[in-house]
């Protein structure tokens, strides 16, 4: 198919993968528990559209040269570490409902969804470690004789990110509907996002040690 080979090893990879939890699957879950599902649903999308610039960069070649080279790894990392940091200070730093902090029963406050669709693409997008996965695991499951690699590469790329956004929707789900069934009181619910802040600033800080 369009040059790939060994697809049904590829699909199942990929699903053991995206269920894997990382900066992706905390980000839907805070925006689900907090928000419902249609922000969890936002968040998936967000995360998929910034899958796809490290699917068109490795097909084009520009994540090899976060591969060999230091100073271009060093700067996106650096400027997707202070990312996931201000997300998770943003979140730390959340009061309830936007309101006085002496009201104490408000829930976190309500963020846009234009504005969860941009973090989750940030997120996402900013990562070198993505853009380097994709170039060290996508090539195995392209056929030596593909009459075109970067179609190839894109096709799988494709299959990975619906894959992914599948199992992205089912979290998003599954966390809106826990979160109501076990009734979290909005000062739990501001908690919890809190928590998910300190995750993020922590994620953050190991993307800056990271190395390649």
């Amino acid at each position: 198919m369009a040059g790939t080979q060994h697809l049904w090893l590829f699909i199942v990879s990929g699903l053991l993968l995206n269920i894997t939890p990382g900066p992706d699957s905390l980000f839907i879950m805070a925006r689900s528990a907090s928000q419902g599902w249609r922000a969890g649903f936002v968040a998936c999308w967000g995360i998929g559209s910034g899958v796809f610039v490290h699917v068109f960069a490795a097909a084009l070649g520009l994540s090899a040269l976060l591969a060999t080279s230091a100073a271009a790894f060093t700067a996106v990392k650096v400027i997707g570490a202070a990312y996931l940091v201000w997300i998770g200070i943003g979140m730390l730093r959340q009061r309830a409902g936007g309101a006085s902090p002496a009201v104490v029963e408000a829930g976190p406050r309500v963020i846009r969804y234009r504005d969860i669709f941009r973090q989750g693409f940030l997120t996402n997008a900013l990562n070198p470690k993505v853009a380097l996965f994709f170039l060290a695991f996508v090539p195995q499951f392209i056929a030596p004789d593909a009459p075109s690699k970067p179609l190839a590469f894109i096709v799988l790329g494709t299959i990975f990110d619906i894959n992914g956004m599948l199992w992205c929707h089912s979290l998003a789900l599954f966390t809106a509907f826990a979160s109501s069934r076990l009734n979290v009181g909005p000062s739990v619910g501001l908690w919890l996002n809190r928590t998910m802040g300190a995750a993020f600033v922590a994620l953050g800080a190991r993307l800056a040690l990271a190395s390649r």
